[in-house]
């Protein structure tokens, strides 16, 4: 029996290249719960902009749990990686500037969420957990749902925070995001048992796809928080200060 057998990811099993383009994922429960928070309220009160950064967020969850990306992140690593990236450095950000901003209270400081949200995803990327969520659909929404809601407490945070503390925060996620993909570029050997039969129809070990999947937080994924903390500083120092309170 090949190993894939033994994972029954949420998505269905890993595609090969010929099969990918048609792996749409219409569960009809996601497509309903997408729907609901593209039109929640508060939208149809909202200015244009951040309407479009709202449904733009919504769009980010889209192209992570509908598109043929779901399927292919049961069969690599490095597209599990870039799937996540999609939640929390996309999708978290667009949502949390484009809600309100009194919205959900003050439920901590920038310091204090760096800690959560860095806490939950290294420790979803411990083997034995990542195995977990490829092996029940619980588990599954459990990851994804933490890691959404704790990017959103995240930047959230980062909004409200003066810019010294903002600039900080994203700084210390940019190196706590580069330090996970340090580690598993240069792992010695494939930990994620989930994609040791599923890679090769890709063109990668296991190992090599993890590598790369590292790579990805390493590099392109850190820069999108050292991008922010830059912005966030020009903005700072710009003419325009008050702008910040918008």
């Amino acid at each position: 029996m090949p190993q894939q057998a033994f994972w029954t990811p949420y998505c269905g099993a890993g595609p090969v290249p010929g099969d990918l383009a048609s792996r749409w994922n219409l569960d009809p429960w996601l497509l309903a719960m997408l729907a609901l928070i593209a039109a929640l309220p508060w939208i149809r009160a909202a200015g244009v902009e951040r309407r479009g950064l709202w449904l733009a967020g919504v769009g980010a969850l889209a192209v992570s749990f509908v598109s043929p990306l779901c399927a292919l992140s049961s069969a690599l690593f490095s597209a599990r990686v870039v799937h996540h990236m999609l939640l929390i450095a996309a999708a978290a950000p667009l949502l949390a500037w484009a809600a309100p901003r009194e919205a959900g209270g003050r439920l901590g400081g920038p310091l204090a969420w760096t800690f959560i949200h860095g806490l939950i995803l290294w420790a979803w990327h411990a083997p034995s957990a990542y195995a977990a969520a490829l092996s029940s659909d619980a588990a599954y929404w459990l990851m994804q749902a933490s890691l959404l809601l704790s990017a959103l407490g995240f930047w959230r945070a980062v909004r409200r925070a003066s810019a010294p503390a903002g600039v900080g925060a994203l700084l210390l996620a940019m190196m706590q995001m580069g330090l996970l993909g340090a580690l598993l570029t240069f792992a010695g050997e494939a930990v994620y048992a989930p994609h040791f039969a599923t890679t090769q129809a890709w063109g990668f070990t296991p190992l090599r796809d993890q590598q790369l999947g590292g790579l990805i937080m390493w590099a392109p994924a850190s820069a999108i928080y050292l991008a922010a903390a830059l912005a966030l500083l020009c903005r700072w120092l710009g003419p325009d200060r008050e702008a910040q309170a918008a």
